[in-house]
């Protein structure tokens, strides 16, 4: 989705079916076998120096950390994962005709291998599907580097230039993409419906899309397995498992 798509469906749709917003963090993930990151088992929690391989200065300053990104790339689970129960019912609230939008922390492409259209999701902290140079900021598919790095090149760099190339993913010390972050505030205000799953609302500006929604008249729903800073202000706090949760929720919003 763009930022020039219209964050509410025609005045005929609107009238229709309420718009259903959700933002999904990498809770919503974790049943394709892609572990979340600040949960109690979270990889940033068994692994604090994990948290350097995506951190935007130390790897442009360091090829050791370049070298040790690479090869958690190469055996990441993100890239081999599959849509869930969770990916899967959205999709389908999405086909029955009810105005949808994703707001996504993931960087997995899950919601749009589930079938829900990429005009449709906001990827707020980009994709782990693509590799960007860092100078020419050329962009290319992430299988083709991780070719390069299997064949024998550590630190693959970038064919057209030689820059340095990372992952097409918002890293810590790098800013949001301004106009994914000023859709989703758009998405947020308009929605009739927002849901928050699998997300620890702890990282900002993502967790504010949740207020914004609150305080533009959103009806807000928090599915996530701790308790967030924002339950306060739902409608519905919901703890048990997403892969069942979240698809009868959506069942009772469906036509």
């Amino acid at each position: 989705m763009t930022a020039t798509d219209p964050a509410r469906p025609s005045a005929h749709d609107a009238a229709r079916q309420p718009l259903v917003a959700i933002l999904s963090g990498a809770g919503t993930s974790t049943d394709s076998g892609i572990p979340d990151y600040r949960g109690p088992q979270g990889v940033w929690r068994q692994d604090p120096e994990a948290e350097k391989l995506v951190t935007y200065a130390y790897y442009m300053k360091d090829p050791e950390i370049r070298r040790r990104a690479w090869k958690v790339r190469q055996d990441s689970p993100a890239l081999r994962a599959r849509p869930n129960a969770a990916h899967e019912a959205i999709a389908r609230l999405e086909r029955s005709g009810v105005p949808v939008r994703v707001i996504t922390q993931n960087v997995d492409g899950l919601h749009q291998l589930a079938g829900v259209p990429d005009r449709k999701v906001l990827e707020l902290h980009g994709t782990g599907r693509f590799v960007v140079c860092t100078r020419c900021h050329a962009r290319s598919p992430m299988s083709e580097a991780l070719a390069r790095v299997a064949a024998g090149d550590p630190d693959p760099a970038c064919t057209v230039c030689g820059g340095i190339l990372k992952s097409a993913t918002v890293m810590f010390g790098e800013r949001l993409d301004p106009e994914v972050l000023g859709a989703a505030m758009g998405v947020a205000k308009a929605a009739d419906v927002f849901i928050a799953v699998g997300t620890s609302l702890q990282v900002q500006p993502a967790a504010s899309l949740v207020g914004l929604a609150a305080e533009h008249g959103a009806r807000l729903i928090i599915m996530n397995a701790e308790p967030t800073p924002y339950d306060g202000l739902a409608a519905e706090t919901i703890r048990t498992p997403i892969g069942t949760a979240l698809p009868a929720l959506l069942a009772t919003l469906m036509p």
